[in-house]
C-alpha cells in the first residue's frame, strides 16, 4: 500500500538512497534537504527526475520545519512515514571540540529529530496510524574511541526512540530505531573535526589516531566487499512495509560490533523497567 513518507537529510548518502529505493517501490516521497535550489541543486534534480518531489528544510530551523511539513500536507493530505536521517558525523578527539561544535551537532543529530517528531506526530495520532524511523548508529551502543561526542548523539536517540516507542503505543503510531554501521557515504568527507588543533597535537601520538582510523576505514570502503548503503534503504523498506504494531524495536545494519549483544541484553531489562513502574499497558 503506498504511503506518502518525509524524509530528512536527502541530498547524498542514506538519505537519498532511501528516497529513490521507496519511491521506485511506489510511495509517495518527500525528498527534504537544505539549499535544493542552491549548493544542493544537483542533487534535488537528480531526484526530480526520478519522480520525487524535493522539498526545502533545515531540520535546525522551526520555521523551516513547520513549512515543510504544512507544504506536503496541503498536498497529499498527510504524513504516513517520517524518517529522521538527517544527520552531521563528528570524529576527533573530544578534548579539542568546542562547545559550540557540541551545539551544532547536538542540533542537527538530537534536536532536529524533537522538532520534526513535534511537527508530525499530532496529526498522526489525530488519525490513529503513523511511523517515524529514526536513523542511529551502532555507536548509539558501542563506544569507539575519537567518536564519542558523535556517539552521545546516537546515545540520544536511544534513549529518545524508546520512550516514544512507549508514548505513542496507544494512539496507533510505531516508532522504531535503525542502527547502521560505517558505510561509505558522503558523511565521512564532510564529517566534524576538532577546531582545537593544538589540543590535538598535544596528545601526541594519541592524536594522529583518528588520521589512521580514517585511512582504514577508507580502505575497507574502496574494497570489493565493501559495505552497500543500499542495505539501509533496504531495512527501512522493510520496516514501513511491515504491519503497524508489529515492526522491531530496533534494526541493526551492517557489521554490529557487538551491538546486538547489547541490544538483547537491554531489551528484557528495559521491560522488566516499564513493567516495575506499573505502565504495562504502554508495552507492545
Amino acid at each position: 500500500m503506498s504511503k506518502t513518507i518525509l524524509i530528512t537529510g536527502t541530498s547524498t548518502g542514506f538519505g537519498h538512497l532511501m528516497a529513490t529505493t521507496l519511491s521506485a517501490e511506489g510511495h509517495k516521497v518527500y525528498a527534504s534537504m537544505r539549499s535544493p535550489s542552491g549548493k544542493n541543486r544537483d542533487h534535488a534534480h537528480t531526484l526530480e527526475a526520478a519522480g520525487i518531489s524535493v522539498i526545502e528544510l533545515d531540520v535546525t530551523n522551526n520555521d523551516s520545519v513547520q513549512r515543510a511539513v504544512n507544504h506536503i500536507v496541503e498536498q497529499a493530505g498527510k504524513i504516513d512515514v517520517l524518517v529522521n536521517n538527517a544527520g552531521i558525523a563528528s570524529a576527533g578527539v573530544s578534548e579539542a571540540f568546542s562547545d559550540q561544535q557540541l551545539k551544532d551537532l547536538f542540533d542537527v543529530n538530537v534536536f532536529g529529530v524533537q522538532r520534526l517528531s513535534r511537527a508530525v506526530l499530532p496529526a498522526m495520532r489525530a488519525r490513529g496510524e503513523g511511523l517515524v524511523i529514526n536513523i542511529g548508529s551502532i555507536l548509539g551502543r558501542v563506544t569507539f574511541p575519537f567518536f564519542g561526542l558523535y556517539g552521545a548523539s546516537k546515545y540520544a536517540l536511544e534513549a529518545i526512540t524508546d520512550s516514544y516507542r512507549y508514548e505513542l503505543s496507544k494512539f496507533g503510531v510505531d516508532a522504531v530505531l535503525v542502527q547502521p554501521s560505517a558505510y561509505p557515504t558522503s558523511m565521512y568527507s564532510s564529517v566534524q573535526t576538532p577546531v582545537d588543533a593544538s589540543c590535538t597535537s598535544s596528545y601526541g601520538e594519541v592524536g594522529e589516531i583518528p588520521n589512521a582510523m580514517f585511512a582504514h576505514f577508507m580502505s575497507m570502503f574502496e574494497a570489493q566487499d565493501a559495505p552497500n548503503p543500499a542495505d539501509v534503504a533496504q531495512t527501512v523498506s522493510t520496516i514501513i512495509n511491515t504491519e503497524n504494531g508489529k515492526r522491531p524495536d530496533r534494526a541493526i545494519v551492517g557489521a554490529d560490533f557487538g551491538s546486538a549483544a547489547i541490544n538483547d541484553a537491554t531489551a528484557p531489562i528495559q521491560t522488566q523497567t516499564v513493567q516495575a513502574l506499573g505502565l504495562d499497558d504502554l508495552i507492545k
